[in-house]
């Protein structure tokens, strides 16, 4: 008779070694300087230091970022942004092809997307956990942002679902790129806008 806890302890096997991968990761990160409070992150502008290059998959508070570092880094965030809308073949019910940017909880979710998705495929050692683990994220991110927007977006104006191609158009890109991270203005951050 088969032993019945042996599934139990080779997923338990299985989960502890990827623990300890992600602790040696994290660990090259610290030295890489890729971790908040670290000397090599100064976009965020907290520590001072002179440095402005990000370490990809370096979480990002968009009120934080520097205003010469902004722009370039919105624009490549947008154009992430676009390439996974059409990557995923998203849907205006999943992500306001009209107005993403403009709501900060979607910004915020696409953000951490983003840089969950740099740290994903950017470690080569990572034996295919990441992505798969990345891949999770963004099921569930984008089931909260259809969530998130919906009711402001739509309220009284019910569309069947549509997809529109998202890359194809430049104006629409510039368009984003000019209006900037939401709550941020070209003098620095603003209060956000009570709920």
């Amino acid at each position: 008779m088969p032993d019945p806890l042996g599934p139990l302890f080779d997923a338990l096997e299985s989960i502890n070694g990827e623990l300890t991968g992600f602790a040696a990761r994290l660990a090259r990160l610290e030295d890489s300087g890729a971790v908040r409070g670290t000397a090599k992150q100064s976009t965020s502008g907290e520590d001072g230091g002179g440095d402005s290059a990000r370490v990809p998959g370096a979480p990002i508070a968009w009120h934080k970022v520097k205003e010469d570092d902004r722009v370039p880094l919105w624009s490549e965030f947008t154009a992430w942004v676009i390439r996974m809308a059409d990557t995923y073949e998203l849907t205006t019910e999943q992500l306001p092809h009209a107005c993403w940017w403009e709501h900060g909880a979607v910004v915020a979710e696409l953000t951490a997307l983003w840089t969950g998705w740099e740290s994903a495929y950017g470690n080569e050692e990572d034996a295919a956990a990441g992505p798969y683990l990345w891949h999770d994220a963004w099921s569930r991110g984008i089931e909260r942002i259809g969530r998130s927007w919906l009711g402001e977006c739509t309220n009284g104006y019910h569309q069947t679902k549509s997809r529109t191609v998202w890359g194809t158009d430049p104006a629409y890109r510039k368009k984003i790129i000019e209006a900037g991270p939401p709550g941020v203005s070209s003098r620095g951050p603003t209060k956000p806008e009570a709920a």
